[in-house]
């Protein structure tokens, strides 16, 4: 129910006019917007509980330029955990070898009881972030570093075992390489020139050369090229009735106390959310 936005290249690059493009979609995603550039010069993890059209921050930036080598940027349409800055993406933890993890998640975790142990050691109240705390920690438990082929490899596995049942689409980046991953038809689309590769949940522009990402297998890529590809976990999500429930008892939950007006939601948009959903 949100969308994903990731940059990787070889050369840094001025993307502001695909970022303009990627947060004017903010309309269907009104509650917060995020962004992290990853490059060891350049590097910040910004963030907003607010519509990414309104955000003073956001103009300022976006009218300064943004460039870089490795960009992620989320905007947020909220089914689990309330709308403040601690449940925006993207999401950033350091494991105990220092390595800083960022995640940006667009989906929903029904069933997944590894998570649990996580709801009081997160900031916010987001599975999400649920997720990269599970990884973290898991990472922490290792003797020693792994080396970049071992962390593609844990995150594979990780991927494997929480998919089952649940929307798992994401951008993760471990500081060396973006994870990307999504386990429903259509919901990620990449450009790709000779340096550089874009994802994004909707095409940009009018390209014709966006592309659907593969499905229910986890790629990773740095400098704009693929570095490691798992096998096909063969789990893709297709929604049950009780999970569509649940999400609209959650928006309708949220739109008691949006005093804008933003979600217009109600059962009868059940069938536009399923869409969206899958």
């Amino acid at each position: 129910m949100c969308e994903l936005f990731g940059f990787t290249s070889s050369k840094e690059e001025d993307v502001t006019d695909y970022l303009k493009a990627f947060y004017s979609h903010c309309e269907e995603h009104p509650h917060g917007w995020g962004l992290s550039i990853l490059d060891e010069n350049r590097s910040c993890l910004v963030k907003e509980p607010v519509k990414a059209s309104k955000s003073d921050l956001l103009k300022e930036m976006l009218s300064s330029g943004i460039l870089g080598k490795n960009i992620l940027a989320h905007i947020r349409f909220a089914t689990i955990g309330k709308m403040d800055k601690t449940n925006c993406h993207p999401f950033a933890k350091k494991d105990k070898f220092g390595r800083t993890w960022t995640l940006i998640h667009n989906g929903t975790i029904f069933n997944c009881p590894e998570l649990s142990k996580y709801n009081d050691v997160e900031c916010g109240d987001t599975d999400s972030e649920r997720i990269i705390c599970c990884f973290v920690d898991k990472i922490n438990g290792f003797e020693k570093e792994l080396s970049i082929e071992e962390r593609f490899n844990f995150i594979n596995v990780m991927v494997s075992r929480m998919a089952e049942g649940n929307k798992l689409n994401f951008m993760l980046s471990d500081g060396e390489q973006i994870f990307v991953h999504i386990n429903c038809q259509g919901l990620l689309h990449y450009l790709k020139d000779e340096h550089s590769i874009i994802f994004s949940t909707k095409p940009l522009d009018d390209n014709l050369f966006w592309f659907n990402f593969p499905l229910n297998t986890l790629i990773s890529f740095k400098d704009g090229k693929v570095l490691f590809k798992g096998e096909s976990h063969g789990k893709e999500y297709i929604p049950t009735c009780e999970q569509l429930w649940a999400v609209s008892d959650f928006i309708l939950s949220m739109q008691d106390d949006n005093s804008e007006g933003e979600l217009n939601f109600d059962r009868s948009d059940l069938k536009s959310l399923k869409y969206r959903f899958i």
